[in-house]
């Protein structure tokens, strides 16, 4: 990294096999073989809690201390509620229903079902206490079946409850089971195919799509970022971690991580946004991970307070050796100011690095594993994971196989059938490119969604996901996200929506004004299909029921699109109406 940036932690050696096709396709594969990896997820727990019986594994605030459970606790606690839904009759058949935010039961409640052989479905708060139609929710509850529904607040969630005619089973009652000879048949009895997780991911359509995970996906897929990154073996990780357990980041990425390696995770009751973000700094003032792992929007938010306050700053990089991005393109100046902090805080001791994938790859299929400049590298393919690269529309579309990729949706074979390919490879629906075509260890680069690119009239292709990063940078800290219009129009433009923090103490004119100056910034470097020469400030936050938004923050291009049709003719309208902003002169 420029300034010196460098990490003293052990990688895997930099390489990849390349196979170019006659049809332009290319396919690389890590040379590492990969190697064994537990038969099920329940495997780690009891290993951990043989090995290290008193570190903690789970911790949560409660008050001004923390709830804290030890691996042995941990272990009872699975058993017992593992012994318990095997007498109320769960199965394969009858999952567990986890509608609430992270927690320690949550946590606990969940390694119990898979524990047995019993899948988790955890599904989005907001489904519950966001949504007006519950429309989602019932749905998921129609699709599922669950045999066993738990909400942290049966009171909070009550609507939400009665809307699908379900009760909550409180984690005490499951508690006061003794485990015997079953639960621990349950636990041997479980296959690597076995469904453990049912996640559920919205897509581009308003109706949510269960994605199956495996013991087999979710092991293997620690196994290969394990032979990538053996520093997680040298030191057991400990993070401070909001990403919900309902999203593969949060629920196998980084549960798993923790989880494997015998670490401890502390559950932050913050989120990236005003409000809840002091809460994340409360705690990252008082528990040092080792790791942090955050989605762009969370650094944003966090960085200004890590700069202001130098008590905070200094627990942050106390035992911090590795800063984690992935789920959206981390904008480079949000890379140099925490880059700077690290060199004064850690003296250069810091890793910065991403990966890439998705709920169907659970979710790992590359990681960075060597030093990179910039944001935007996704690393390389990670072992057992082959991937892939299909030209398509002047780009290189990504797909995918390997132990760590989805057999397919819960109960939707048309789904299932149209996500693969011909030779069986997952087709992501993300572009990749290689970062230096002559040199493929330097990685990949991420190019953006085959599914939102567009053309112009012109026949110009625009690359919308990398046209979106560059107006976010360019109007920064004022534009929070934007979704890229042109499709079959002369010119790009951009529905833009506003930070609020950073725009609140603005008047109109003068957030017009920032967004007219990016406008005019982008014009000067590049051709028309690369920039937005016009853009409207949505007054409406993205809604959830609409599909506009995933609850951590993702913009669904499509679905805004389609529910904000007037205000995209509004930005093609001869003349121009007042309120679309233009490059500024």
């Amino acid at each position: 990294m420029p300034s010196g940036l460098h990490s003293r932690l052990r990688f895997a050696s930099t390489d990849a096999r390349v196979e170019r096709r006659a049809d332009g396709s290319v396919l690389l594969r890590s040379p590492q073989t990969l190697q064994p990896y537990p038969r099920a997820v329940g495997e780690w727990l009891v290993d951990w809690a043989a090995r290290a019986p008193e570190r903690v594994l789970l911790a949560e605030r409660a008050g001004e201390a923390w709830r804290k459970v030890t691996y042995r606790e941990a272990l009872d606690a699975v058993r017992r509620i593992g012994q318990a839904l095997l007498e109320l009759g769960l199965s394969a058949e009858r999952p567990v229903a986890i509608l609430s935010d992270n927690s320690v039961d949550h946590g606990l409640l969940a390694l119990g079902a898979m524990q047995v052989g019993v899948p988790v479905a955890p599904i989005s708060p907001a489904y519950s206490l966001l949504s007006k139609d519950f429309a989602k929710l019932k749905y998921i509850f129609e699709l599922v079946r669950p045999g066993l529904v738990w909400v942290s607040d049966p009171v909070k969630f009550g609507p939400a409850l009665a809307a699908v005619g379900a009760r909550s089973t409180p984690l005490d009652e499951l508690l006061r089971a003794a485990p015997g000879a079953r639960v621990d048949a349950a636990f041997y009895g479980v296959a690597p195919d076995a469904v453990a997780k049912i996640l559920f991911t919205s897509g581009s359509t308003g109706t949510p799509k269960g994605v199956i995970n495996t013991h087999r996906m979710l092991c293997a897929n620690q196994q290969m970022l394990a032979q990538v990154w053996p520093f997680l073996e040298d030191r057991p990780p400990v993070i401070v971690d909001w990403l919900p357990w309902n999203h593969t980041f949060g629920g196998n990425f980084c549960f798993n991580l923790v989880l494997r390696n015998g670490g401890t995770l502390y559950v932050d009751g913050g989120k990236p946004m005003p409000g809840l973000i002091e809460s994340t700094a409360r705690n990252l003032k008082e528990v040092s991970p080792t790791m942090y792992f955050n989605v762009p929007r969370g650094f944003d938010l966090l960085m200004p307070l890590l700069e202001a306050d130098a008590a905070l700053r200094k627990n942050f990089f106390r035992d911090l050796e590795m800063v984690f991005y992935a789920a959206a393109a981390l904008p480079q100046n949000l890379w140099e100011r925490l880059e700077k902090l690290a060199l004064a805080e850690r003296d250069g001791e810091l890793a910065l690095l991403s990966a890439w994938g998705s709920t169907e790859t659970a979710p790992c299929a590359t990681a960075v594993h060597y030093h990179i400049e910039r944001a935007g590298v996704i690393g390389l393919p990670v072992p057992g994971c082959e991937l892939k690269l299909v030209p398509a529309a002047g780009k290189l579309e990504a797909r995918l196989k390997g132990p760590n990729v989805t057999p397919g949706y819960y109960k939707r074979d048309d789904l299932t059938r149209a996500a693969f390919d011909e030779e069986g490879y997952y087709r992501i629906g993300d572009a990749l490119r290689l970062a230096d075509s002559a040199e493929p260890s330097r990685g990949l680069v991420f190019d953006g969604r085959v599914v939102e690119d567009f053309k112009l009239t012109t026949g110009t292709w625009v690359h919308a996901g990398a046209v979106r990063v560059k107006l976010i940078a360019a109007g920064n800290p004022v534009i929070q996200d934007a979704v890229i219009t042109g499709h079959d129009r002369d010119e790009v433009g951009a529905l833009v929506f506003l930070n609020p923090t950073a725009s609140k103490d603005l008047s109109p004119d003068a957030v017009r004004g920032r967004i007219a100056q990016a406008l005019q910034a982008l014009a000067a470097d590049g051709g028309s299909s690369t920039h937005p020469t016009r853009a409207l400030i949505a007054q409406e936050p993205p809604s959830i029921d609409a599909n506009e938004i995933t609850d951590k923050g993702y913009i669904n291009q499509r679905a805004v699109l389609e529910k904000r049709a007037a205000l995209v003719a509004a930005l093609y309208q001869t003349p121009l109406p007042a309120e679309v902003i233009v490059a500024a002169p």
